[in-house]
This record gives structure tokens, C-alpha cells and sequence, in this order.
């Protein structure tokens, strides 16, 4: 009996971004999947499959040549049909009016 290899599952539903989204958006649902998932987090059990499937799915989305390429390979989602979505915070940086302030070690010279 042969086994037949499963599909491969869709990188954008694995995340759960829709294809629109940004890189800072696809890194930060990343980040989120991988801190809860992480078999080192108390709050969540051990599941080592879908830890994979997400850094495969983060890898091939994280290069623009690779996402480029597998989005012209792969057929349009069905209309109405969005990705489960987590809830994603994505912080931005607005310009900071005064520039950060850096303080280096002090040194005291005895004579």
C-alpha cells in the first residue's frame, strides 16, 4: 500500500493573513504562532505538526521572489473566502520628535 503525499496546505491559511497582507503583518502573526505554539510556552500543549507547518509556511512567505512565484502558481482563493484570522498586532513606528538619548559608560580619572 502506498501512500499518497498529502496536499500541501495553503501557507496563507496556516498564518492566518489573508493575501493581501503585509510583510510586517505576515511576521507578526509569525511571531504570534510560533510563541504560542513553542513547546517551551506553559500556556499552550506541545504540538510539534503544526509548529512545522508554520515555519514552512513563514518560510516560503518571508521572500518576496518565492511568495511571487507561488502566488502566480497557485490558483485564486474562491471568492467570499477568507483565512481564519488571529487577532495580530502590528506596532509601527511614528517619527520621534527628539532623537533617542545614548549615555556611554563614565570614567573617572584619579590623579
Amino acid at each position: 500500500m502506498t501512500m499518497s503525499p498529502s496536499p500541501v496546505p495553503d501557507p496563507y491559511e496556516v498564518l492566518g493573513v489573508s493575501w493581501e497582507a503585509t510583510p510586517s503583518e505576515i511576521a507578526a502573526a509569525y511571531r504570534a504562532l510560533v510563541r504560542h505554539l513553542h513547546p517551551d510556552a506553559a500556556h499552550a500543549p506541545a504540538d510539534p505538526a503544526r509548529l512545522t507547518e508554520v515555519l514552512a509556511a513563514y518560510a516560503e512567505l518571508r521572500d518576496p521572489r518565492r511568495r511571487a512565484t507561488d502566488d502566480r502558481d497557485r490558483p485564486a482563493p474562491p471568492p467570499g473566502r477568507e483565512p481564519i484570522s488571529i487577532p495580530v498586532r502590528v506596532h509601527r513606528r511614528g517619527a520621534r520628535s527628539q532623537p533617542d538619548l545614548r549615555v556611554g559608560p563614565v570614567r573617572r580619572h584619579l590623579h
